[in-house]
């Protein structure tokens, strides 16, 4: 029987020129690099310049994902970003990357489920794709993370960077097995129980100012790994893969004890795994595209791999995907 799946055609990134690392934030902060390297894994990251918005991080990065898909702009007719820094309370910085890239067509919004964001979005496209409403997307994630940091806490700022990812899905027919190309399985969650662990203390509609991010490291490391093992663990029973199958993990960057300790729950080979976190950072809703493109230019994205990427944020939320290169 005839089955309809979300191909991902092409995969793009964009960071901003500057680069700030280790040795910079210690002179900002009682830091060093040694310190953030042992606790973070983290080495360097980008901070996008004034003047430089989330948008146009996305745009760029979008772009060179519709480039290495071969397909038109035009022929695009679904916009899905993925952000927790949007350039302005609205209209959605997808409405603007759609119109960077001079789409006039279909629909455009913002999801925000902050480090889950992406794969919300990727969930999200997937569905309006396999329903046929829509017949190819560009899903984005982008961050301005530098715009809403306490740059006197370095319990938070050491550990934050800015940049974009995307990708281009398109709809295709497959056979419906779990051998099909595409997008094989997705799983979201969230509990707003916990809201208070990951968070920023402002909003237009409480404070009417932007706010700074806030974090419960501790609390924030003790369901990352309980939870997002969880949902891996059912993203693949719904395909029926064991996760030695896998041929490649991409996990949001947050903390390399975190991605070291939910290899270790699973079983998860080391070589499998794609690391970014210390030349990025945490780039929230952006880290698991930019992963992907990083793994696609080490040409570890080869058809025919299997591919599984998950996220854990504020809210809290989280979530998995599978995908057959």
């Amino acid at each position: 029987m005839a089955f309809i799946r979300s191909v991902i055609r092409g995969v793009g990134a964009h960071l901003p020129k500057r680069v700030m690392t280790n040795d910079d934030l210690s002179r900002l902060v009682d830091t060093t690099d040694a310190w953030i390297r042992e606790r973070t894994g983290i080495e360097e990251r980008h901070i996008a310049e004034e003047g430089e918005l989330t948008s146009d991080l996305g745009i760029a990065a979008s772009r060179q994902a519709l480039v290495r898909a071969g397909i038109d702009p035009v022929d695009i007719d679904l916009v899905v970003c993925a952000t927790s820094t949007p350039d302005r309370t609205f209209p959605a910085t997808g409405v603007r990357i759609q119109a960077g890239l001079g789409i006039t067509r279909g629909a455009a919004f913002d999801v925000q489920a902050v480090c889950s964001g992406f794969i919300y979005a990727l969930s999200i496209a997937d569905n309006f794709l396999k329903t046929g409403q829509f017949k190819r997307a560009v899903v984005v994630g982008a961050e301005t993370f530098s715009r809403i940091l306490d740059w006197s806490d370095r319990g938070t700022c050491v550990l934050f960077g800015d940049g974009a990812g995307a990708v281009v899905l398109e709809a295709q027919t497959q056979l419906g097995s779990r051998e099909d190309r595409g997008i094989l399985a997705t799983r979201i969650r969230s509990d707003g129980r916990f809201e208070d662990l990951l968070y920023v203390d402002g909003g237009p509609g409480s404070t009417k100012t932007t706010g700074h991010l806030r974090m419960n490291g501790r609390e924030v490391f003790r369901h990352a790994v309980q939870k997002i093992a969880g949902v891996i663990e059912e993203t693949l029973v719904m395909t029926g893969y064991a996760p030695g199958e896998v041929d490649l993990y991409v996990p949001h960057q947050a903390n390399k004890r975190i991605l070291d300790g939910i290899a270790h729950r699973l079983g998860i080979e080391p070589a499998k795994i794609v690391y970014t976190l210390a030349r990025h950072g945490n780039t929230s809703a952006a880290s698991i595209p930019l992963a992907l493109n990083q793994a696609l230019e080490d040409r570890r994205l080869t058809e025919g791999r299997l591919v599984l990427m998950e996220a854990m944020g504020g809210g809290l939320t989280w979530g998995a995907a599978l995908a057959r290169w």
